[in-house]
């Protein structure tokens, strides 16, 4: 298969992930566009995840009054409240036979196979994930999971323009009781603003700081 044509060079890449960064001033006055924001749910919905399985479920708060609610149980960062819109990445905390049984069905139905042809990719996910774990164990895993889809929206946005925060300086549990999470089988991990940095945000200029490649990088 040939490589598709693409605008984006190895050096655009670079300037884009040397511009984003965890912003911490949103302007509430810019708003994303539809276009850009049908985008961005296309990314989050295509991002890779263990066997394809999914154990996600990406919570868009759009209601002011809950976003207000979630500042002081955000350590008070007003980002989740400011920022055009905000995702919460909320892993699966029931998941056992019969996701995985929607998602071979899925499989089945998107790519014209008998659901007979999956049963040994089936047996593998049963045994390797669900039969193999235990509750907490599942439950860590499906976490890592959505980092997996957070990492994928990050450089989405970043190659869009788009500013982005992901946090972790939030209360778990208390987001999951406002926005009802427990109720829908949800626990909230990681949570991410998304718009258009202030212009009085000082970090936006700040240069990156990361260790040097031959410091990061092994090869072997």
């Amino acid at each position: 298969m040939s490589s598709p044509v693409t605008s984006i060079t190895p050096a655009r890449l670079i300037e884009r992930l040397n511009w984003r960064y965890a912003t911490k001033q949103f302007d509430p006055e810019r708003k994303i566009s539809a276009e850009d924001w049908s985008a961005l749910e296309e990314a989050l919905v295509l991002s890779p995840s263990s066997g394809g399985l999914q154990p996600w479920k990406f919570v868009v708060v759009t209601d002011p009054a809950l976003r207000e609610k979630l500042v002081p149980v955000s350590y008070g960062q007003e980002q989740v409240k400011d920022a055009s819109h905000l995702v919460v990445f909320a892993a699966k905390t029931g998941f056992g036979e019969g996701e995985v049984d929607a998602h071979i069905q899925r499989i089945a139905e998107i790519r014209g196979v008998s659901l007979e042809s999956l049963a040994g990719f089936r047996g593998m996910l049963l045994g390797g994930i669900v039969n193999a774990m235990d509750a907490p164990t599942r439950q860590a895993w499906a976490a890592r999971q959505a980092y997996i889809a957070l990492g994928n929206l990050l450089t989405s946005a970043a190659l869009l323009g788009i500013d982005a925060c992901p946090m972790e300086g939030f209360s778990s549990e208390q987001y999951d009781e406002i926005l009802g999470l427990k109720e829908k089988g949800l626990s909230s991990v990681v949570v991410c603003p998304l718009g258009y940095r202030a212009a009085t945000d000082a970090y936006a200029e700040l240069p990156k700081v990361r260790f040097a490649k031959e410091d990061a990088l092994v090869y072997i």
